[in-house]
């Protein structure tokens, strides 16, 4: 099911407020004219991002200045049909919002249980996240790192079946421009483990708690499919994404 475009607009209003969170945790962050920005220090782009509200304002120079200073490759998220021209368009991300009140919670799995990631559980985070996401550990707790130590802002989970850790996810809890909002974010589950509901019950925990924390939306990027269906019988519903730009 799609969402209409105000709650799309609230959706990439509270992803920008989320990465201000994860700039604030990882590095810096900035708001200039027209733009949001943050940087994690990491090499890769995809997590030193900005997030565009009025492209007409927004001084591209002014931001691959402050980008340049930090030394880091980045990119933008940009509300589509804007008419957006500079760089190179990678992909639309895809966006999913949940109002609080319509949250459904996932059933409980027989022997999966999912439990609060501390700094104890960096490894198993780490080495489940590189597996489930084909990604470099070194690089991946470079990144996973910083969220242990973040709570509340950053909460992470972790799926065990028979003590052996096979999912874990994270979310990030925001309170800007779109009020109190949760972000999902890095489901990841180990090939074997996959479509038995381990990343609909990781979720469903976190929202759990970011709903009784307060936040009044959820939001996510559904990769599938088939993970968009997913989603859906969470109560999420998919609207207009965001346009991602590098090369700047």
């Amino acid at each position: 099911m799609t969402g209409g475009s105000d709650l799309g607009a609230v959706a990439r209003t509270a992803l920008a407020d989320a990465w201000q969170e994860l700039g604030r945790v990882h590095g810096a962050v900035a708001s200039l004219p027209g733009v949001r920005l943050m940087a994690s220090g990491l090499p890769h782009p995809q997590w030193n991002t900005g997030d565009v509200d009025d492209a007409d304002e927004v001084d591209v120079a002014a931001v691959r200045a402050w980008y340049e200073a930090r030394r880091v490759p980045w990119g933008l998220r940009v509300p589509p049909h804007v008419g957006w021209t500079r760089g190179r368009r990678l992909f639309r991300q895809r966006l999913m919002v949940l109002p609080g009140a319509a949250f459904r919670l996932s059933p409980s799995l027989d022997a999966v249980e999912v439990h609060l990631a501390t700094e104890a559980d960096l490894d198993a985070v780490v080495d489940v996240d590189a597996a489930a996401f084909h990604a470099d550990p070194a690089l991946q707790r470079r990144w996973l790192a910083p969220h242990l130590r973040a709570s509340p802002v950053v909460t992470t989970a972790l799926a065990v079946d028979r003590r052996r850790p096979i999912g874990t996810a994270y979310s990030v809890y925001s309170n800007g421009r779109a009020g109190p909002a949760l972000y999902v974010a890095g489901v990841g589950v180990l090939p074997g483990h996959r479509r038995r509901g381990v990343a609909a019950a990781m979720s469903s925990w976190l929202i759990a708690r970011g709903i009784d924390d307060g936040a009044r939306w959820v939001h996510l990027h559904p990769d599938t499919d088939e993970a968009a269906r997913v989603y859906a019988r969470l109560g999420f519903l998919e609207v207009d994404g965001v346009d991602v730009f590098v090369g700047i």
